[in-house]
């Protein structure tokens, strides 16, 4: 049977340096997706990504 999964999301409040996100929004709108999507994109990539040592 066909399930619809609704993915949950909270808000979180963070702080960057002004520098990197005008980066962030200048390559999230070269691309055509939200600061967001991006972040969240950046973010799981560096998850993925970590040396096994540094895995929590």
């Amino acid at each position: 049977m066909f399930e619809i999964k609704k993915p949950t999301s909270s808000n979180k409040t963070i702080r960057m340096p002004d520098k990197l996100i005008e980066k962030l929004e200048k390559l999230a709108a070269q691309n055509d997706i939200s600061f967001n999507q991006l972040v969240i994109q950046c973010c799981e990539y560096a998850l993925e990504n970590l040396n096994s040592s540094d895995d929590t």
